[in-house]
């Protein structure tokens, strides 16, 4: 049954890597505007997001990455070097089970879809039952970066790499409206986000420790970088937004939805994790100006 006064949402939230923590700026105006999600399908960024939300646990999630340590990042990172990916991931979803816990899709109060692909069969799988963090460790395991995710018979990596923007899974859904995010707007639009002098100090500190960690330079994790000028670490996340995107727009020429959110490529890097609260102000902003 329909909230009195507010509107259902079946809501899609893209692939994207760091943009994806607009995502949480989104939702978070969504819920002020008085619009109810009923239903979430998630891919990557969107699955883990998507996750945190329709268990009751993305404000706890969102105060951790805005207060985290760089230090503490570097130390879940944790670093395999192996065959199937730069990191294992343990340490961090270990953390992001400490919020979720041991809850199982089918028991959330919301429809939830997590998407992955199957790299051996080659083909998209949407995760609907069993355990969340296993569906959310799936979805967003990012070819080269994190090690796949092995459920029952499926070898499972990053959902986006098949279906960036899982529009999809929400077709059956009896809501009043579809809402997208998308990550991968061509849009060059500058923000002004007023960031205090704490947060500021904040993120210099953890940009130093980033650049240090992959041996880069500035000139290097700039999107409009000289192809020559790009390292290893950047040519292939720059390969992975090119082929996501593109992807995602023939994806949405199938399925149309109501209400489009979308979030420039140029907004922050692929691989920035220590730019959350940038992104949340980016989510909120743009889903303001959807939402007029």
């Amino acid at each position: 049954m329909k909230t009195k006064n507010k509107k259902s949402v079946s809501l899609v939230l893209g692939s994207g890597g760091a943009r994806g923590y607009a995502h949480i700026g989104v939702i978070e105006t969504l819920l002020s505007k008085n619009y109810e999600i009923k239903s979430i399908s998630g891919t990557s960024m969107g699955a883990l997001i998507g996750g945190l939300y329709a268990c009751g646990k993305l404000e706890e999630f969102k105060q951790w990455v805005l207060t985290i340590d760089p230090l503490e990042i570097l130390k879940l990172l944790d670093l395999s070097f192996s065959k199937t990916g730069l990191i294992k991931g343990e340490k961090i979803f270990e953390k992001i089970e400490e919020l979720i816990g041991d809850i199982c899709i089918e028991d959330l109060d919301i429809s939830f879809t997590a998407v992955a692909s199957d790299i051996i069969k080659q083909k998209e799988v949407w995760i609907q039952k069993g355990k969340l963090i296993d569906a959310i460790r799936a979805s967003i395991a990012i070819p080269t970066m994190f090690t796949p995710k092995k459920i029952g018979a499926d070898f499972l990596v990053d959902g986006g790499i098949l279906n960036p923007l899982p529009v999809s899974p929400t077709i059956p859904d009896d809501t009043d409206l579809t809402i997208t995010v998308g990550l991968y707007s061509d849009s060059k639009k500058k923000y002004k986000i007023d960031i205090s002098k704490k947060e500021e100090k904040k993120l210099l500190k953890i940009n130093k420790k980033f650049l240090k960690f992959f041996k880069k330079n500035k000139k290097d994790t700039n999107l409009e970088t000289e192809p020559e000028d790009m390292g290893m670490y950047s040519i292939i996340w720059h390969t992975i937004d090119t082929m996501q995107n593109t992807i995602m727009k023939y994806k949405l020429a199938g399925h149309s939805a109501d209400i489009e959110i979308n979030i420039s490529k140029y907004a922050c890097e692929f691989y920035a994790f220590n730019e959350a609260f940038k992104m949340i102000e980016i989510g909120k902003i743009e889903a303001e100006e959807a939402l007029k």
